[in-house]
């Protein structure tokens, strides 16, 4: 028989494990810890680029020297930039009526009277090549071995096919100012059938030529550029008078609000760092054995 005493000890232990049980359902268990993706931060938006509209003389363009060394700028500093391609005559009017930020252009004569008119800021040289006399390695006129007046003087007499870019850009000042030293004066597009015009850029004038089979003035870059597609070769060159001076120039935003002279002005100056001058420099040297442009702000020591 169970002693009043082990009843008492019984009935102890059964109420303090029911109040075990009821404790241990009214408690909410911890869950384990699982295992998750740590969380992203939201990605902060990439600001929408800045768009300047810089107009070039073809020659820069066509070469691919732009390209080439605009790259950079406009990754570095989230920029589009709009390149219209037109000769230097026509850039310097866009930068005149301001619809463009900057140009790059190659016609000294006209360059200065748009800065002496308070159109542009900044002009800077920043590179040069050369002006050639490309034709038939028949060379008809015989201006081989001659300087660039007496190679126009021999054309003009021979009446040998030349062919014009005939435009405003400055290939074209460049060939009036050399016909103009032949004292012959620039002939005549309209009573002088040997001589042609296209009023085209300059690769497009160097195919007419190339099929004419007659003569024109190029800078040497295009002509490099574009050799292997024709027959003509360089017959004329290394004449100091035909060095080909290029500059870039801001267009004055006090003239033209709408201009971005901030961005054209940073431009300006990455034109004159010494990493791009150095890529002007080398430019198409691995393709064609020699430079298409001189770097005029190299510091080569």
């Amino acid at each position: 028989m169970i002693s009043s005493k082990h009843l008492a000890i019984l009935f102890i232990a059964a109420a303090s494990i029911a109040m075990i049980v009821t404790i241990s359902g009214c408690t909410t268990p911890t869950p384990t810890p699982v295992p998750g993706a740590t969380a992203t931060p939201a990605a902060t938006a990439t600001p929408a680029p800045q768009t300047i509209k810089l107009a070039t003389t073809t020659s820069v363009y066509d070469t691919g020297l732009l390209d080439n060394i605009l790259a950079p700028f406009k990754q570095e500093n989230n920029v589009e930039i709009q390149i219209l391609s037109k000769g230097s005559g026509e850039a310097i009017k866009l930068g005149e009526t301001g619809d463009v930020d900057v140009l790059v252009v190659h016609s000294p004569a006209a360059e200065q009277k748009f800065m002496d008119e308070g159109h542009g800021w900044n002009r800077t040289q920043f590179a040069h090549n050369y002006f050639v006399i490309v034709g038939p390695e028949s060379d008809p006129a015989g201006i081989k071995g001659t300087n660039a007046t007496e190679a126009l003087k021999k054309i003009y007499s021979n009446q040998s096919v030349f062919v014009s870019r005939g435009d405003t850009s400055g290939t074209a000042a460049k060939e009036t100012e050399l016909w103009n030293k032949t004292g012959l004066g620039k002939p005549s597009n309209a009573t002088m059938a040997w001589y042609k015009s296209t009023g085209q850029g300059m690769a497009d004038t160097l195919r007419m030529a190339d099929q004419m089979q007659g003569y024109t003035l190029s800078d040497k870059g295009t002509y490099l550029k574009n050799q292997k597609n024709m027959s003509l070769i360089i017959l004329m060159e290394d004449d100091p008078n035909m060095i080909n001076k290029y500059s870039i120039i801001a267009v004055n935003q006090t003239q033209h609000p709408n201009v971005n002279y901030a961005v054209a002005s940073k431009l300006v100056d990455y034109f004159q760092s010494q990493e791009t001058q150095s890529m002007i420099d080398s430019y198409g040297k691995d393709q064609y054995g020699q430079q298409l442009f001189y770097a005029d702000l190299l510091n080569k020591t």
